[in-house]
């Protein structure tokens, strides 16, 4: 837990006191399993709200990642008519996989039978990338900008910039 923001103390007062009374609230999903066990489940500014229902995309891509086709997954969430949101979810195969609408489907009905069929993907996309920090996290905001063809913002952490051609040709 931190203890302040240098030289704004009622920056960090606000930030993570001002919520709940006596409750530092940090910003991360968790819940505790019946073993006492604490599980991060992300970033809670992260969250999408599909139909009224709220989901991190880490649920998400870890549906798909548990298929034994795809080995990494990143989620987004995409401005729909009817659902507020829909989840549109960019996989990148193992080697040797063959992309398929077959397999899409397959990746598609997995996560609806995981959290729900309000929650199955819009669409998933197989991309031969993913744009990532120099240390490996997956950049969501980057993904969800230049699907949408908007501007990624600030690029400075971004590890490999043909990650994002990658994204544009995502099919």
């Amino acid at each position: 837990m931190t203890r302040g923001f240098w030289r704004d103390p009622a920056r960090y007062e606000e930030t993570y006191w001002s919520r709940w009374k006596d409750v530092w609230a940090h910003g991360d999903w968790a819940h505790v399993d019946a073993d006492g066990f604490w599980f991060v489940q992300g970033r809670s500014n992260d969250t999408l709200k599909i139909a009224g229902k709220r989901v991190g995309p880490a649920e998400v891509e870890s549906a798909l990642v548990g298929h034994p086709a795809a080995a990494e997954a990143a989620a987004i969430g995409v401005p729909h008519d009817v659902k507020g949101e829909a989840i549109v979810c960019f996989v990148l195969l193992r080697p040797g996989t063959v992309a398929s609408e077959a397999l899409r489907a397959e990746l598609a009905e997995r996560v609806a039978s995981e959290l729900g069929k309000a929650l199955r993907p819009e669409r998933v996309l197989f991309t031969r990338d993913l744009p990532r920090t120099r240390s490996g996290k997956i950049m969501r905001r980057v993904i969800r900008a230049t699907h949408l063809g908007r501007d990624p913002g600030d690029l400075s952490s971004l590890e490999d910039p043909a990650a994002i051609a990658a994204i544009r040709d995502a099919t």
